[in-house]
């Protein structure tokens, strides 16, 4: 492969997108040995840049078992990646940048190469660097590769069009057979049980039929529009697929994902607090979180074991008193605060450090930013749920803290890939922010 393109990356391209290592097909992706050096400081970082950093490094470790990264291994792609040895001195180049700089260096063997072979382009997200590569008149471009969104991941849901008669006609169905809605072709897809489908038509955009798949009697079952519960409804179709999937007794494990705002952890905590005490389906409502600090810690807290976990599950203590206080909920327990529900035992909210060994029967149980968990410890949780006990899981696979998984490898993607063929389970990805509209655009543009 000599003379196949060369592709040096810095390692600011790395940070941006761990997965740019596999984003040139049929070129050799060329990083210079100081990048790994520099990758042991970083992945000490609590924030993105160390989350970046164990990725790359883990991804590395398992292109090392493909073969010698000195002489280069071939990747999945059709391209070649290979670690450069050599470290040129600043007098190599001509003139003497401060070698205290890893990306100085990093240009260093770009330049060394370059002389060797024109077929070799440098790659970097930094504009002042790439300013000094077209000084030294190498081949420079900015990484253009965006970063992964859950848009890749498992939806939960199908969107499709019909005319406007077909969409009136399927309205006042109760059920919906696959042949009145697909093509002969279509209908040979997999549709997963439970997975919801939204029928709309651009001749009447107010108009939509929103149904759940029922596996055992291979037909969708159309989902009521006027759904609601504890004083809240739904507010797009999103929201009103994920109250049927938790509302259903047979349904044991619900997966909710999808940005800020969507209103994921309030949904899960509203149908939570109907069955438990309004229709007393669950003796009580468990809510955790895993312990993770969004950058960096505050250190030890004080007080006892409730007091030090205060911090961490207040996000779940808003939406309990949203809800409880709620004035369009009929419900008495309305005056209960969340304290008097912990008091009687009917609220109870724990870490997830001490679950192992446990069995929960017979309990409504909610984990919350459950993106940050591992798939190790996701499989330690939902082993826990025992007989009668309904779990929620709920996070956003964009807003990882944890730096040991990533977009598709934490414990909550790995739960939707793995569970969505079953009947047991239901899922709905989030698309449309309800917070406010300031919540909204920060979470589309940030």
């Amino acid at each position: 492969m000599s003379d196949v393109p060369v592709c040096v990356l810095d390692i600011s391209v790395l940070l941006y997108t761990p997965e740019a290592l596999y984003d040139f097909p049929d070129k050799e992706v060329v990083l210079p040995v100081c990048i790994l050096e520099e990758l042991d400081c970083i992945k000490m970082d609590l924030g993105e840049k160390g989350r970046s950093a164990q990725i790359i490094t883990r991804m590395l470790d398992e292109c090392r078992q493909l073969g010698s990264l000195s002489e280069g291994v071939c990747l999945p792609n059709g391209g070649k990646l290979r670690i450069e040895l050599s470290e040129p001195n600043s007098g190599s180049l001509p003139y003497s940048p401060d070698f205290k700089h890893i990306s100085n260096k990093v240009l260093a063997v770009a330049w060394t190469l370059y002389q060797k072979s024109r077929e070799v382009v440098f790659v970097s997200q930094d504009e002042n660097l790439r300013t000094k590569a077209d000084i030294l008149n190498v081949p420079t471009i900015c990484y253009q590769g965006n970063r992964l969104d859950d848009s890749i991941l498992y939806s939960g849901m199908h969107r499709y069009e019909v005319d406007k008669q077909k969409l009136r006609r399927l309205a006042k169905q109760s059920s919906i057979s696959k042949e009145e809605v697909f093509s002969e072709q279509q209908q040979r897809e997999e549709i997963n049980p439970n997975e919801g489908l939204l029928l709309s038509s651009s001749e009447a955009p107010d108009e939509e039929v929103l149904a759940t798949y029922n596996s055992e009697k291979e037909q969708f079952e159309q989902v009521s529009k006027e759904q609601g519960i504890w004083g809240i409804r739904a507010r797009n179709p999103e929201q009103q697929l994920a109250l049927a999937l938790l509302q259903n007794p047979e349904i044991s494990v619900v997966t909710l994902s999808g940005k800020s705002g969507t209103g994921k952890t309030l949904l899960a905590l509203a149908v939570g607090l109907q069955q438990m005490l309004v229709e007393n389906i669950y003796s009580c409502m468990l809510a955790s979180r895993p312990i993770f600090p969004m950058g960096r810690d505050l250190g030890y807290l004080p007080g006892d074991a409730q007091e030090k976990l205060a911090p961490w599950m207040q996000p779940i203590f808003d939406n309990l008193e949203l809800l409880i206080n709620n004035p369009a909920s009929k419900s008495t327990s309305k005056r209960d605060s969340y304290h008097e529900l912990m008091n009687r035992g009917m609220l109870i909210v724990e870490p997830l450090t001490y679950i192992r060994g446990r069995t929960i029967p017979n309990q409504y149980m909610i984990v919350d930013e459950a993106q940050n968990l591992t798939p190790h410890e996701m499989k330690t949780i939902v082993t826990r749920v025992g007989e009668g006990t309904k779990i929620v899981l709920t996070g956003d696979p964009n807003q990882i803290d944890n730096p040991d998984v990533n977009l598709s490898s934490n414990g909550l993607s790995t739960l939707v890939e793995s569970f969505k063929e079953s009947s047991m389970s239901g899922h709905v990805r989030f698309t449309s922010c309800e917070r406010s509209p300031l919540a909204e655009l920060a979470a589309t543009l940030l």
